[in-house]
């Protein structure tokens, strides 16, 4: 139990930071989850004012519905799984438009889990084989920045222990990376 709960500390301290990093800058977060299943959008909403910055999340959970949703290319799915770099970078951009309004196109990070948390492998993926990605806008400065488009980034992560301690630590490494790209 202790370990769930320094981890639960630590998340809550990241978030906070990470919040308060894309207030002062300007931008807002929305999640694609997969193994996480919520677990993500969470860490945020748990924050007070965390409506400020934080616009929602997808628990796509399903292969088809990472299409549907997201856009993930069906071809990337149909040729490598779901538990891919590719889907993960794919998922995060997704999120972006997904959540995108015109008071908020172009300065909303994306972020997505996918992956297997077990207990056991699936799809010939080990339990603990995770991917996170990150979708990022990036700007041109002409005397007033403007957004330019976005650029992807994936993590593999090889985690241990139980499903949920899996899935708990995927959500701490997530904001360990997000936290370096919003106060860069």
């Amino acid at each position: 139990m202790k370990v769930t709960d320094d981890i639960q500390e630590r998340c809550d301290e990241l978030a906070r930071m990470i919040l308060a990093a894309c207030k002062r800058r300007g931008l807002y977060l929305a999640c694609a989850e997969s193994l996480t299943a919520g677990l993500l959008s969470d860490a945020f909403v748990r924050i007070p004012g965390a409506s400020e910055v934080f616009l929602g999340s997808a628990v796509t959970y399903d292969s088809a519905a990472k299409s549907s949703v997201l856009g993930v290319e069906k071809s990337v799915i149909d040729a490598h799984g779901v538990v891919h770099p590719v889907v993960a970078e794919q998922m995060a951009l997704g999120a972006t438009s997904l959540y995108a309004q015109p008071s908020t196109a172009g300065k909303i990070v994306g972020l997505a889990t996918t992956g297997v948390a077990g207990p056991g492998p699936d799809h010939g993926h080990p339990a603990g084989l995770v991917y996170i990605g990150l979708a990022v806008p990036q700007y041109v400065s002409t005397g007033k920045e403007s957004a330019v488009g976005y650029s992807t980034y994936s993590y593999e992560l090889h985690l241990q222990g139980t499903r949920e301690a899996v899935r708990r630590s995927t959500v701490l490494q997530l904001l360990r990376r997000l936290f370096q790209f919003v106060n860069a």
